[in-house]
């Protein structure tokens, strides 16, 4: 049997050849980065991941296996995976398998032994690119190059709803053992971490699709709403756009992540596309408030600008000082750029949910 390798192909005609790892198949889709030194399983059942090719600069992948603990949903959405060195032998209690047999198993296609450094570097230089990625036989790369070549070229991300793809298509519910409030989460690509909190809040929690509308949300008599992360474009959603803007005023609101654009877009913000987005679990965040800092795991590649006036800026980036959070005292509502529920990494804004538990009562 012939050695399996990878390539990654860009749309410009580079080619990058490692070692194969998952499934033998083709994945398209946009090279970002990861800067996080745990939680790789996490960020592969991330559905904000879903359209992309995901590079971990952290050099080694997979020690500590593969558990069932660490699912934030019911699959790996990612494209392909890039890292520098994958572990063959995990050491972990939890671990039932290694990052190259759950890749198999979720067919998705993955390459080691490339620098991830140098390619956190163009990332960063050039922005996030299109790119195609297979897993191979040796003897196929000739052929395969100038296909994979045509595919990167091809895509764009900006014009995929990929929200469409991971939300739920009906509405399903967690119930606490003692439930005191009900939260409907619209589901833009819910991790699964979200309804956990919620639900050790004693909240009862519908998780509805992405595109129902304000008066089905209402229908359940929430207390509150909660407009969730996801992956893509966050234009691609005017739908859900008009059902926050509908239920602005009639019931306390918070939106993380994909969900904070989402509110912005309906209170009259716009949003754009960061260069390379922010990736990972140690990115501060400023309250512009009180001076103080929190550490957050993010994932997202657009942001808010452009405030309204019945918006305040709440929190921006240590880094870049792009928006990372608002509030709307007129309408009770409020969202962040990060993700609060982020397990494993920073617990600093976990107490979110509890603010959102205060407003709702």
């Amino acid at each position: 049997m012939s050695e399996r390798v990878g390539l990654l192909v860009f749309s410009d005609g580079t080619i990058l050849q490692g070692k194969g790892l998952g499934a033998s198949r083709q994945g398209t889709g946009e090279l970002v980065f990861n800067t996080s030194m745990t939680g790789y399983q996490e960020a592969l059942t991330d559905p904000s991941y879903a359209g992309q090719v995901l590079v971990f600069s952290y050099p080694l992948i997979g020690n500590y296996g593969i558990s069932s603990s660490a699912l934030e949903s019911k699959q790996a959405w990612v494209e392909g995976v890039i890292v520098s060195e994958a572990a063959a032998q995990p050491n972990h209690y939890e671990s039932h398998a290694s990052l190259d047999s759950f890749l198999q198993a979720e067919n998705v296609p993955g390459i080691a032994g490339l620098d991830t450094r140098a390619l956190v570097h163009l990332i960063r230089a050039g922005g996030v690119k299109p790119v195609a990625i297979d897993v191979m036989d040796a003897s196929e790369v000739s052929l395969r190059s100038k296909q994979l070549q045509a595919a990167a070229k091809s895509f764009d991300y900006g014009e995929v709803n990929f929200v469409e793809k991971v939300s739920v298509k009906h509405t399903t519910s967690f119930l606490p053992e003692k439930s005191e409030r009900t939260v409907v989460l619209v589901d833009c690509g819910a991790k699964s971490s979200i309804a956990t909190n919620l639900v050790q809040r004693d909240c009862t929690v519908h998780q509805v699709p992405y595109d129902t509308t304000a008066r089905d949300i209402l229908a359940l008599k929430p207390d509150g709403v909660m407009f969730s992360n996801g992956p893509g474009d966050p234009e691609q959603l005017q739908a859900t756009v008009k059902a926050c803007k509908e239920l602005l005023g009639q019931v306390p609101i918070f939106g993380i992540c994909l969900g904070h654009q989402i509110l912005g877009q309906a209170l009259g913000a716009k949003t754009f596309k960061l260069k390379f987005g922010h990736r990972g679990s140690n990115h501060a965040v400023l309250d512009v408030n009180t001076d103080k800092v929190m550490i957050t795991a993010q994932n997202h590649g657009y942001a808010v600008h452009k405030l309204p006036s019945a918006a305040e800026e709440w929190l921006v980036n240590a880094l870049d000082g792009t928006n990372e959070g608002l509030t709307c005292d007129k309408y009770d509502a409020f969202s962040v750029q990060f993700h609060p529920e982020a397990n494993p990494g920073p617990y600093d804004a976990n107490t979110l949910f509890d603010q959102f538990m205060e407003k709702i009562g």
